[in-house]
């Protein structure tokens, strides 16, 4: 058994008390003091700092109701962190009954579903919640029937005792439970013992799901709510001028038409506060369709923007963020980026002697790797509902970060927190999109202006268009070769729009005696935000890529080499800050190779490539095979192995990794967004290509380390290396190296073939 305190000094304390009718709820509740400033800071929270605020409620019935804190969109954490309650509880899974909770920053904490964290940061005091409530009901029927507290027993929601032959069910002591003190230590369960967690249970949401029940923010509805749409700009870099609203005001349903502002002059913005445009033009009416054709008929003059700068509290702390005016192009970024990439830049890391290796090198393999801005295009487009009074304001929608969108609202709304309701519908997707909440702004200032509830909403074209994209990034990428093929110095230096991509500790940092990180930024008036796995998606593309053109170079296997390297980053390790676990790193290569059956004759038929990747605290492997169909590559399988720990809900656990690998071949192949004059080129899907189900693998095969670790993060993990083991694949199908996203832009000009702009 496993020893643990249940009130984690300072951090957080656990709470009991009686429910209205008898009953037990059990609470872990943070001080305000302890609440976490940046989430972007939570991959590297120390152990203790990992606790929940999760609420379990049974009632003398014995329905134990478990509320959900962190926002669903389709990650399983609707199921997943209930069964880690379940399991300490000794609780029927049949009898749990889950709902989405409201944000409460006090009792269930920052409620952010992102950086892969759901999990790993509510594994420990989820089990003791439960562990904790589980021995208070023990010492109630211990109690009520008078026997020693260690002769009874549970199993299933019932309480026993072997010797009287007495029995009840846990609602029948929840309320006597409720008035003991909380313990001070609990005892949790081993990892053999397991019941609920390691074993599949179904998503409690599924049968909403399959029969349309309302789930989504579009779903939701209130009385007497209008529709808001807002004008945009056309293009990065302009901003509102004048507009005339007299046709439009003459539309049908039309209630208003007006100028809104949404951050005042001077305003210090937060980490997630990111927005494109702040000077807007709001159409509001009744219906969606009346909003739309109103907006159609606005005559709306633009003016270009001046360079300017923001303010932002960052990550350790506030940085100034320059805006450049200017209609910016892809043609002009990709000369900008050729051009700084030949600039000094910043050093990331050095180990030993890269420059004085790399003069004296036998053969220097060089090579640069590219890829575009992305769009996340949510299957859901932006909404929020807002009904915002005097007096107190409820918003309800699509949220991925509602602990760091509250302090904005409250201080743009001017009413205190404990005024504002904010409840969380599932998500039509988020992917790091819906934790920058402009829109969520957006739709209250309207609601307040109005003075009416209102319900904001984007159509696809708005979305696609409005930026907080994935950044244009590059990298050049260099090794080092002495006269016997041995690696001897590693170079990367990478660069983006507006941000590079380097995360210069992690693997092969640690395993080359020479070793040199470098990375540069070019400022732009064109937003980004967190895409799946950020930065990772383009690293593990341009790293994996260049280790398995370094293999052949090298003459070796490409896992073969990976592992050599792996081994020396655990027997002789370079540095001190090497972010990565060598022996698990190494573990899903050796997994994978073993279940893709990597050397075996019968796979000679295909064009396979492989990639591996840490990041998120996990690590994902990929063997993609190719085969090429009329004339076209098809990635027909695809075996991936894992270590994310212990896996909560193995095929919940084994949906995500296979929407991460189709995701990734789809991202990889054919996303793209580009620029020109400051406008999207693509603002739609007839010219933003996404995967098709015909073009889905036939087989994607998924495997999980078996191990006892604290789980770690899966949602992101799987996704980046794709993009490297599609390309090594391609590479092999083909005979020609991949350096550019989307691929199958390049794979038509390699082809001699003219690129579609469209996307059908």
């Amino acid at each position: 058994m496993e020893q643990s305190r249940s009130i984690p000094s300072r951090r957080s304390f656990l709470k009991s008390s009686l429910l209205a009718g008898g009953g037990l709820l059990i609470s872990f509740t943070w001080f305000p003091g302890a609440g976490i400033a940046d989430p972007s800071k939570m991959n590297d929270l120390p152990e203790q700092w990992n606790e929940l605020n999760g609420y379990i409620k049974i009632t003398p019935d014995n329905i134990i109701k478990i509320l959900n804190p962190n926002p669903e969109f389709g990650q399983n954490v609707m199921t997943s962190l209930p069964m880690i309650i379940a399991e300490e509880l000794e609780a029927d899974w049949q009898q749990i009954v889950v709902e989405m909770g409201p944000h409460d920053n006090v009792k269930l904490g920052p409620q952010f579903t992102g950086g892969s964290n759901s999990v790993r940061m509510y594994w420990k005091p989820l089990r003791e919640a439960g562990a904790a409530a589980r021995q208070m009901l023990i010492e109630a029927a211990a109690q009520t029937w008078n026997v020693p507290v260690e002769e009874v027993t549970t199993k299933a929601g019932m309480l026993y005792h072997e010797k009287t032959g007495k029995s009840g069910t846990y609602g029948s002591f929840a309320s006597k439970a409720s008035g003991i003190p909380i313990p001070k230590n609990i005892t949790l369960k081993k990892v053999k013992d397991f019941k609920v967690v390691r074993n599949s249970q179904k998503n409690v949401e599924s049968l909403k799901i399959v029969s349309g029940k309302p789930l989504f923010g579009l779903d939701y509805k209130h009385e007497g709510m209008l529709i808001a749409m807002i004008q945009h700009p056309p293009a990065f870099g302009m901003k509102l001028k004048t507009f005339d609203a007299g046709e439009a005001l003459k539309m049908p349903g039309i209630k208003d038409v007006f100028r809104q502002q949404l951050y005042e002059d001077g305003y210090e913005q937060a980490g997630f506060d990111t927005r494109t445009f702040n000077d807007l033009l709001v159409v509001v009416g009744n219906t969606t369709w009346e909003v739309m054709n109103a907006r159609k008929k606005l005559k709306v003059t633009w003016d270009p923007i001046e360079d300017s700068k923001e303010t932002i509290a960052a990550r350790g702390g506030k940085k100034e963020v320059v805006i450049p005016g200017g209609l910016e192009s892809t043609s002009t970024h990709l000369e900008k980026m050729q051009e700084y990439a030949k600039k000094p830049a910043q050093q990331l890391r050095r180990d030993g002697d890269p420059e004085t290796a790399f003069k004296n090198a036998a053969q220097v393999i060089e090579r640069t790797y590219n890829a575009p801005f992305l769009a996340h295009n949510c299957m859901e487009p932006m909404n929020f509902f807002a009904y915002v009074t005097d007096e107190k304001a409820l918003v309800v929608g699509p949220l991925q970060a509602p602990g760091w969108t509250e302090p904005t609202l409250s201080k743009i709304l001017q009413l205190p927190a404990d005024k504002i309701e904010i409840q969380m519908t599932r998500m039509g997707g988020g992917f790091g999109r819906r934790a920058y909440a402009h829109y969520l702004i957006e739709a209250a200032l309207i609601s307040k202006k109005v003075k009416a509830p209102v319900k904001l909403i984007y159509t696809r074209e708005d979305d696609m268009t409005y930026g907080i994209y994935r950044p244009m990034y590059t990298a050049t990428y260099r090794a080092a070769l002495d006269a016997n093929k041995n690696l001897i110095a590693f170079h990367v230096k990478g660069g983006g729009i507006p941000e590079h991509a380097i995360h210069a500790n992690r693997f092969p940092a640690g395993a080359v005696d020479n070793y040199l990180a470098e990375g540069w930024e070019i400022p732009s008036n064109i937003t980004i935000g967190a895409f799946r796995a950020p930065r990772s998606n383009f690293n593990a593309a341009a790293e994996q890529s260049f280790l398995d053109e370094l293999a052949e170079v090298m003459g070796k296997d490409p896992i073969d080499l990976r592992l050599e390297l792996l081994k020396k980053a655990k027997e002789n390790p370079v540095g001190q800050n090497n972010e990565y676990d060598a022996d698990r790193y190494a573990g899903v290569l050796n997994l994978v190779k073993e279940k893709s059956g990597w050397n075996n004759t019968e796979n000679k038929k295909y064009s396979r490539g492989v990639a591996a990747y840490f990041c998120h605290n996990s690590y994902a492997a990929h063997v993609v095979d190719i085969v090429m169909q009329n004339g076209r590559p098809y990635v027909e399988r695809v075996f991936s192995a894992i270590d994310c720990g212990i896996v909560v809900n193995p095929d919940a656990a084994t949906n995500m990794v296979e929407g991460a690998v189709v995701d990734g071949i789809g991202n990889s192949f054919y996303g793209k967004l580009s620029h020109k004059d400051g406008a999207a080129e693509q603002n739609n899907f007839n010219r933003y290509r996404m995967i098709r189900h015909s073009e889905v693998p036939k087989k994607i095969e998924v495997h999980f380390v078996q191990n006892d670790i604290d789980p770690t993060g899966l949602g992101e993990p799987p996704f980046p290396p794709v993009f490297g083991a599609l390309a090594n694949a391609l590479y092999r199908g083909t005979n020609k190296r991949y350096y550019n996203q989307p691929y199958f832009d390049e794979f038509l000009k390699q082809a001699g073939k003219p690129e579609n702009k469209r996307s059908f």
